[in-house]
């Protein structure tokens, strides 16, 4: 009997949270959110706006359940009902994810607008999670339009963006707008500590402290790095991070702007020896 392999799962899907209060640096976004939630004040369409890696899919996803959940509790899902396990394991019909990289055309809006006037099946609302929703042709964004303007009230639309200059203002103006903050190098540490101890994965602070200046203030890419690096099965060091991953870091290159300002030829040359080194 063939023994299946178990499938590797990378750290920052394994780690994605599953709470409001699990959503690491963007605590102006969750209070909002869970308020609304807790006076029953779900809105129609919201736009989370911000970086790579800021958070913007995973409070889409937990604000697709929470309105859903049939046992919330501070505007939290439980996690537990029927309806948030169908969710968590993919097969909720009522939640729909469309990547608007791949998904731009006007047929594929069409879709959705054909579909919202249908009842949801199991669920409250029929919640449809946009991505990266500045990708849309303008042909689909006018459709989208039309959906927005008077939409079924068993309906709610959560579009996520990195680029809200190319999102035409007539879509913005129709949702409430979040937007998601750079997290900051200290929180990203922090949850990367959490993620090592969880993962048994040797650090050392410096070396935390590397992989958040290089990740710019994107928790997925600091994940991403130190999933990389923790398949050496090494100690995450300062040094292992740089040999390892080898760009230069936002750090230094402030650090050469500054040293180039002031004509500091000796510390010019350091940064470049290192860099080569």
């Amino acid at each position: 009997m063939e023994v299946k392999k178990l499938e590797y799962t990378a750290l920052y899907r394994k780690f994605r949270p599953l709470k409001f209060d699990e959503i690491v640096g963007q605590e102006h976004i969750v209070r909002t959110l869970k308020n609304e939630l807790i006076n029953d004040r779900v809105g129609h369409a919201y736009l989370f706006n911000g970086g790579r890696g800021t958070g913007k899919t995973s409070a889409a996803k937990i604000l697709a359940r929470a309105v859903n959940c049939l046992n919330p509790k501070d505007g939290e899902p439980c996690n537990e009902c029927a309806v948030c396990k169908a969710a968590l394991e993919g097969s909720l019909t009522d939640i729909v994810e469309m990547d608007a990289a791949s998904n731009n055309s006007v047929e594929d809006v069409r879709a959705i607008r054909d579909e919202v006037n249908f009842l949801p099946t199991v669920a409250k609302y029929r919640v449809y999670i946009i991505d990266e929703v500045h990708m849309l042709s303008a042909s689909a964004f006018n459709a989208l339009l039309l959906t927005l303007e008077e939409p079924p009230e068993h309906v709610v639309f959560i579009l996520a963006t990195t680029n809200l200059e190319s999102v035409p203002i007539t879509i913005v103006s129709r949702c409430q707008r979040f937007e998601f903050h750079r997290i900051t190098d200290k929180d990203i540490v922090e949850r990367l500590k959490f993620v090592c101890d969880e993962e048994n994965i040797k650090y050392e602070d410096d070396g935390l402290k590397e992989i958040a200046i290089l990740a710019d203030g994107g928790l997925r890419d600091a994940l991403s790095i130190l999933d990389q690096l923790s398949k050496n099965e090494e100690v995450i060091t300062n040094t292992l991070v740089s040999n390892e991953i080898g760009s230069i870091s936002n750090k230094k290159i402030d650090e050469l702007i500054n040293y180039l300002d002031h004509n500091d030829i000796d510390n010019i040359e350091a940064i470049f020896n290192e860099v080569e080194s």
